[in-house]
């Protein structure tokens, strides 16, 4: 088999390709690029994983390997959010963490999250060099030295929370939360966030279950029915989730609406400049809402465009030059936290926001759009088959003047292919790295208008 890491990391089917043979070539030439990469000695690793199938197997068997290459490991002592991680590589000077977790995707996978010694999610020209050392079997000799204890990373990341979010506000406002953790490493960490705070909290799903219910961990409004259910129930101020692995977050309002992740990246922006008056950019990659461009030009504030993968917006922040970077499927981070998306905070500043202006998020949205007008995106997904993934290729290639009709504006070539319609609408076509997928983006001034937009590009990829 190839072991390829995609938009986040490396993953497979447990049992079929991600095996204890390959978690060990993969960490040896982590080990390998780790050691001689950089021309550093051995040094510190933190190592976790998620609560899927055989997590913690799987984290011990790489732990161990790490140690007998010399290094100082920390193995999280249970299920860990990778942002978590990400705080222990910097608190703990690491030089970087390897989390076992698949995210969001189906519960028969596993996978293998690299973040380098800045926290963030490695950049391309890195795992390209670990692939090319898997497939060399790349390896250093065992050496002295090396440890490995068990290491309780969250009571000093909720200390950082406390940082970033401004919990007093939250308390004031005495909001009623309930919180889908989705069998996920969320569990412990936002709802004692809030409780710790004299917040109620009403939890759902907050044990271990391998097979996630029989579904995705992914805090989709398709997967929300329960927390919908909770919010409307007993008249809540949000319902917060968040994904398997902790780094993506989804969001029911006290109507029981689905506020999106375009939409929320768009409105804490917006609040964020508000009520921290910072002046630096914004960052979405190239699959997220024009909305943000919107609140950008209201507020003033530089836009950065980047590539699909969190990597690329993790670079700005870690440069200070963004308020807040975010992605359409569901992650974000602000200026001063870790380079990689946290969907505990993301959950944590849209009750601020709420406790702040003392109005509903939907409320909000409503002043927002009066403010700099409305948009709709929605994304569809096409199923990666050799004929479609010739078909793409093909589209990628081609420079047309319309498609069903629409004239083409600009066509960006950043990732994938976007076209930008004379009228702003636009679509982006590109193959999803977590997934076998394409998926094809799309967004426009009328809800109508989109899902013709979207149905266009259906036809155009598979005509």
């Amino acid at each position: 088999m190839s072991i390829r890491f995609g938009t986040s990391g490396w993953r497979a089917i447990i049992a079929d390709d991600f095996t204890f043979e390959n978690v060990g070539l993969v960490t040896e030439s982590i080990c390998s690029y780790l050691i001689n990469g950089d021309g550093s000695s051995p040094k510190k690793l933190i190592v976790g994983h998620d609560s899927r199938f055989m997590g913690e197997k799987f984290a011990a068997a790489a732990a161990q390997i790490a140690k007998n290459k010399g290094f100082q490991v920390l193995l999280c002592d249970g299920p860990t959010p990778t942002p978590t991680i990400s705080h222990a590589i910097r608190s703990e000077k690491a030089a970087g963490g390897m989390n076992f977790t698949a995210s969001h995707n189906p519960p028969e996978y596993q996978g293998i999250k690299f973040s380098t010694a800045d926290g963030a999610p490695a950049l391309p020209e890195i795992t390209k060099e670990i692939e090319e050392g898997i497939v060399n079997k790349a390896s250093v000799d065992d050496q002295d030295g090396g440890s490995l204890v068990d290491y309780d990373p969250r009571p000093a990341y909720l200390d950082d929370l406390k940082t970033k979010i401004r919990f007093d506000v939250i308390a004031e406002a005495r909001g009623r939360y309930a919180y889908d953790a989705l069998w996920g490493t969320g569990r412990g960490y936002l709802d004692k966030a809030l409780r710790d705070n004299g917040l109620e909290v009403e939890t759902i799903h907050d044990w271990r279950d391998v097979t996630f219910g029989g579904k995705s961990p992914e805090p989709g409004e398709g997967h929300l029915d329960e927390l919908k259910a909770a919010v409307a129930g007993t008249s809540l101020t949000l319902g917060l989730a968040t994904d398997g692995d902790g780094d993506r977050f989804g969001i029911i309002d006290s109507n029981g609406a689905f506020i999106t992740p375009n939409q929320l990246v768009a409105l804490l922006t917006d609040y964020l400049a508000e009520s921290r008056g910072w002046k630096q950019g914004v960052a979405r990659s190239v699959a997220t809402s024009h909305l943000v461009d919107r609140v950008a030009k209201d507020r003033g504030l530089k836009l950065y465009e980047t590539p699909v993968g969190f990597k690329f917006i993790g670079e700005l922040i870690n440069k200070d030059e963004i308020i807040l970077g975010g992605e359409e499927s569901a992650g974000l981070s602000i200026r001063g936290h870790y380079p990689e998306k946290d969907g505990i905070l993301a959950c944590l500043l849209a009750a601020e926001a709420v406790a702040a202006r003392g109005k509903s998020l939907t409320e909000q949205l409503k002043e927002l759009t009066d403010r700099v007008g409305n948009l709709e995106s929605d994304r569809i997904g096409v199923k990666l088959t050799d004929e479609v993934a010739a078909s793409l290729k093909e589209k990628l290639g081609q420079e047309p003047n319309e498609i069903g009709g629409r004239k083409i504006e600009t066509i960006n070539r950043m990732d994938g292919v976007k076209f930008i319609f004379a009228d702003g609408s636009w679509m982006l076509m590109r193959p999803s790295g977590t997934e076998p997928l394409v998926r094809i983006y799309a967004e426009s001034e009328d809800k109508a208008d989109l899902e013709e937009l979207l149905e266009q590009g259906r036809k155009y990829l598979l005509g």
